[in-house]
C-alpha cells in the first residue's frame, strides 16, 4: 500500500508496470536486455479537481484518453532501479496532484504603497519633462 496522504492511499496492485527496451547509451547491452520502465495507473482513486490538476501540472504523464497516468524511466542500465525511480516519480506527481491550491483572496493595496507608487510616478514625470528641455 502506498501512503500519499492520510485520505489517499494506493494499493500496490493497481500500479502495473511494463518493461521496453531503451534508448541512448549502454554499448550492446542496450539491444539485449529491456530496462525501460513503463508505470501505468489507472487514476479511480483521485476526485474530478484532484484529476484537473494533475491533468494541469502534468500533461506529460497524464493519458486523458486512457484516464490513466503514465511514467517511464530509462534514466539506469537497470531495470529494478528503473523501476525504483518511476515509483518516486509517481509518488511525487500523485502528491503534487493531491493538493488542492488554496483559492486566492483578492487584498488591497496599503496607503503607503499608494503613496509611494504615487510619487514614483511623479519623479518619473519630472524627470521626463526635464529631458524634454534639454532636447
Amino acid at each position: 500500500m502506498l501512503y500519499i496522504n492520510s485520505r489517499l492511499q494506493i494499493p500496490i496492485d493497481e500500479i502495473r508496470y511494463s518493461y521496453a527496451r531503451s534508448s541512448g547509451p549502454g554499448g550492446q547491452n542496450v539491444n539485449k536486455v529491456s530496462s525501460k520502465v513503463i508505470l501505468r495507473w489507472t487514476a479511480s482513486r483521485l476526485s474530478d479537481l484532484e484529476v484537473e490538476c494533475l491533468a494541469a501540472k502534468f500533461p506529460r504523464f497524464w493519458s486523458a484518453k486512457n484516464h490513466e497516468v503514465i511514467i517511464t524511466s530509462q534514466r539506469q542500465r537497470d531495470s529494478t532501479l528503473n523501476k525504483k525511480d518511476c515509483l518516486e516519480k509517481f509518488i511525487k506527481i500523485i502528491k503534487d496532484a493531491a493538493k488542492i491550491p488554496k483559492k486566492r483572496i483578492p487584498t488591497k493595496p496599503t496607503k503607503n504603497s499608494i503613496k509611494k507608487r504615487l510619487e514614483n510616478k511623479a519623479k518619473n514625470a519630472i524627470k521626463k519633462q526635464n529631458r524634454k528641455i534639454l532636447e
